[in-house]
């Protein structure tokens, strides 16, 4: 398969233009898509410091005709509820598998102890419970779960398995930002999916889905007052980037990337946005008409060379109706303004101190390799190993990792239990769109990207964290590796 795409890819991008990293001149170009909408589902809330989650086999109606098997946490029926916590907080998460197979549950971002993390090691058999406990620790944002089981987590996130977590602290709440939750504060969770003639999730080795889903919703709408509201995006896919912007073209502001706060909004007209990566926006709908509507768009097509989802083909298991295409993610119709609105933006969002160079006590290089033939991605030539310790790091360690991709193809790098800070790109400087902290980074063909990060806190000489690939058919195929934090 890994011929394949070598070759998919090699002779497809021969003819797609190469686009800038962040393209401010496009013109406005007409939606694509249909005149018919769904209405946005938007995943009910949990909150508190217990949450009780229980995996199970479910039922969407997603198109015409039979409904679609799928998997949901807490019967939302695709993707579950979204987990509301405090900075701070104490929590235990009572995690129930009632599938007939393993399962893990990560908490994707989050600063933990590696036995709490729901990686790999911490399975949950089928019909028992898990029950980690830890206190909160990172910043407000937008962070997410999802299975993580070897070999199986690009299968259980196709059906459905996955759902958002928001955090909150004393410095997002002191700001005059959007946030009622489903009104001017709304969860975005962007993927695509594939069908079989009955309506099953097609679960083979295509690795692009031909209809979008925001939300589990195709063809998804939603209705937003006339003020600032915030978009909270995680790209959920299994492998697709999008390039996002609005379809009139406009400037909106991001404010945060994976791990929080940026110092200050930064105005786009377009934001890449990899597998597992996040942002919040704001976007200014206050002078809009009464019953107006855009669409919020991924400028997919004519993306540079090796962005995934940018192969010309339509079929084949690197093919897509959605390849190299413009398609919109969510259609906006624009209501009256609430009593309460956010009519202005905050020039100053908050002050994070980064680590730099100079605080640097270890560095590290690690390579992509594999993609060949029949030789699978893999870092440095090594293959996942359930037991094999891939680098061991000091407790307190400030590491500057360069993570180099002298590949055919760009791959989204996800470390857990740390946020970084992107310290440069050898193609130039780092996108003022990943600025703040990050804990999965965008790494296209033929460059170097280095993050620093201080790994404090949690130490163990037995249980280890993950780095991989967040393309999950990368991660199942052995693109992930293993680090010991010890004392």
């Amino acid at each position: 398969m890994q011929k394949i795409r070598a070759l998919t890819v090699l002779l497809g991008f021969l003819f797609v233009i190469s686009c800038s990293e962040q393209n401010d001149t496009t013109v406005t170009p007409t939606p694509t898509g249909t005149s018919t909408y769904n209405d946005l589902w938007i995943p009910p809330t949990l909150t508190g410091t217990t949450f009780n989650l229980t995996l199970a086999k479910s039922t969407k109606q997603l198109r015409t005709g039979s409904a679609t098997n799928t998997y949901s946490y807490n019967n939302t029926t695709f993707w579950g509820p979204t987990l509301i916590m405090n900075k701070g907080d104490l929590v235990k998460l009572n995690v129930t598998n009632n599938l007939a197979e393993a399962t893990t549950t990560h908490w994707h971002g989050f600063h933990i102890p590696a036995v709490m993390d729901g990686g790999p090691h911490q399975m949950i058999d089928a019909s028992t419970t898990w029950s980690p406990s830890f206190e909160v620790k990172n910043n407000a944002g937008t962070y997410w779960y999802h299975p993580h089981l070897h070999e199986k987590t690009k299968e259980q996130l196709n059906y459905g398995a996955g759902g958002l977590i928001i955090i909150k602290d004393p410095v997002e709440s002191a700001l005059a930002l959007p946030r009622t939750y489903g009104e001017d504060d709304i969860p975005l969770i962007l993927t695509s999916r594939n069908y079989t003639s009955t309506n099953a999730f097609d679960i083979s080795d295509r690795a692009y889905g031909d209809y979008q889903l925001t939300n589990g919703t195709s063809s998804a709408q939603v209705s937003l007052p006339k003020q600032f509201v915030r978009l909270r995006i995680l790209n959920a896919e299994i492998e697709r980037g999008y390039n996002l912007g609005f379809s009139d073209n406009r400037t909106f502001y991001i404010i945060t990337n994976d791990g929080g706060l940026l110092d200050t909004p930064v105005p786009v007209t377009r934001v890449k946005m990899m597998v597992g990566e996040r942002v919040e926006i704001l976007v200014n709908l206050g002078t809009d008409a009464d019953g107006a509507s855009l669409d919020l768009m991924a400028y997919n097509s004519g993306q540079a060379f090796g962005f995934p989802g940018g192969e010309p083909n339509t079929s084949g298991n690197f093919g897509s109706l959605l390849n190299n295409k413009d398609f919109s993610v969510l259609h906006v119709n624009v209501k009256a303004a609430t009593p309460t609105g956010i009519t202005a933006l905050s020039a100053k969002l908050t002050t994070n101190t980064y680590w730099t160079n100079a605080d640097v006590t270890n560095s590290r290089t690690i390579t992509i390799t594999g993609g060949q033939g029949t030789t699978a991605f893999s870092f440095d030539n090594n293959l996942y190993g359930e037991t094999k310790i891939n680098q061991t790091i000091k407790l307190n360690a400030i590491e500057k990792w360069t993570i180099t991709n002298n590949n055919i193809f760009g791959h989204s790098f996800h470390i857990h239990d740390i946020q970084f800070k992107i310290i440069s790109r050898s193609s130039g400087a780092v996108g003022t769109h990943e600025s703040g902290w990050k804990d999965t980074v965008y790494v296209p063909v033929g460059e170097s990207v280095s993050v620093i990060a201080k790994f404090d806190d949690f130490a163990s000489s037995t249980n280890a964290f993950m780095y991989h690939c967040h393309f999950s058919n990368h991660e199942d195929g052995g693109m992930m590796g293993q680090f010991l934090v010890t004392q």
